[in-house]
């Protein structure tokens, strides 16, 4: 059993949309939960506290959260400062981890792997990097496994474009912003597959691989190590995918469609549905910047990809992804869509259908399913109430 003074985690940049899932997920899930951020953090839960200082501060960070045993870096700068802060703001998060001696646990994604990435992303996929986001990606994952002659322990948990628990994302900057005016907009085309992550799904199994580290059974076929001449490990380095939601277009809009359709926010076959006029996109971004960064991962849209782990599922067989029917209609609770009388009508029907599988003598093929599972992985509520908690809390 792991001991409760152990679970302490240290969560950099707790005001972005992965930072509040993972303070969600690890305080559920039982953590002491230290959220690093600059700005007032809204609604912390029972077990956590604000560390209000500035990223720039290493030092007075790392002795805020002693006793931290991981440290979730949830820190993004904007897609236009890059080149100036990815990799800065990243070595401060290091540095704090290495001074805690703490797992230093950092969200991956597909960059890396370049416009010619095959279609079928895994822990062994090797980087190819073509653009300057993709390098910036590499260069990041390079250091810190080049920091594990220092003591540096860390994890790269890799995973598709995240929806759900926040705005900021293709999903509400995209796909359903113009929800409302009976309009569904998707990037690429809608025969390609492309990788998802419902961010609640992946906060759980953050607290997972966190748990694992602890219990020092955190093992993954991917790794590199240094060790003392004793045998003793000094620093070690692990990827490990989360494998979320791999649809296509198609797939998405029609979740995303009939979600809308119970909360009666579109009736069946009223939705239109347009795509991203990127020839657009590329002349706007001459004069304004950001629309220059999103061009250039426009490729992101037209090459299908999945991510996928058998690492994952060892490790953590019992953690249950939210399926996309449930996951796109919490996504649209907590953007605000529905009324109150067909939120609670759509939140009762997927309680009660999770109450039905549940009771149902045998599990299907490939649902993991642990009745002595953590509460930050497998939870009784489905994401649609969890959401609609916090709508009307």
């Amino acid at each position: 059993m792991l001991e409760q003074r152990q679970k302490c985690v240290l969560i950099l940049g707790a005001n972005g949309r992965l930072g509040r899932a993972a303070t969600q997920a690890f305080n559920e899930a039982g953590w002491e939960v230290l959220a690093q951020a600059r700005q007032p953090v809204d609604s912390l839960p029972a077990r956590a506290r604000q560390i209000g200082i500035d990223m720039a501060n290493t030092d007075a960070i790392a002795k805020a959260a002693a006793g931290a045993s991981a440290v979730v870096y949830a820190v993004n700068p904007l897609q236009t400062e890059w080149d100036k802060k990815l990799l800065p703001l990243a070595r401060k998060g290091m540095d704090v981890a290495q001074r805690l001696g703490a797992l230093f646990m950092l969200p991956g994604n597909v960059y890396s792997y370049g416009e010619k990435m095959p279609l079928r992303l895994v822990e062994s996929t090797v980087a190819r990097p073509s653009n300057r986001k993709g390098e910036l990606r590499a260069a990041l994952e390079e250091e810190m496994q080049t920091r594990i002659t220092r003591g540096l322990r860390s994890v790269v948990i890799r995973a598709g474009d995240f929806y759900g628990a926040g705005v900021g994302n293709w999903f509400d900057q995209a796909v359903v912003k113009s929800l409302r005016s009976g309009k569904l907009v998707y990037p690429g085309p809608l025969d390609r597959v492309h990788a998802w992550a419902y961010l609640p799904d992946l906060a759980r199994a953050f607290v997972g691989i966190a748990e694992h580290d602890l219990r020092r059974t955190l093992n993954a076929p991917v790794t590199r190590h240094a060790l003392r001449a004793n045998g003793d490990v000094i620093g070690s380095f692990k990827k490990i995918h989360f494998a979320g939601h791999n649809v296509t277009g198609r797939d998405l809009l029609d979740a995303v469609e009939r979600a809308a359709v119970r909360l009666q926010v579109a009736t069946p076959g009223s939705l239109k549905r347009a795509g991203m006029l990127w020839s657009v996109i590329r002349l706007v971004g001459l004069v304004y910047p950001l629309w220059r960064e999103l061009a250039k991962m426009a490729y992101l849209w037209r090459v299908p990809h999945t991510v996928e782990s058998v690492v994952m599922n060892e490790l953590l067989p019992e953690l249950r992804n939210t399926p996309i029917e449930e996951a796109t209609l919490a996504a649209l609770i907590d953007l605000g869509f529905g009324s109150p009388h067909s939120t609670s009508a759509a939140v009762s029907f997927f309680a009660e259908s999770r109450a039905s599988a549940t009771s149902q003598p045998h599990q299907p093929p490939n649902q993991h399913v642990n009745e002595r599972a953590s509460p930050g992985l497998a939870t009784p509520q489905t994401a649609a109430e969890v959401s609609l908690a916090r709508s009307v809390g």
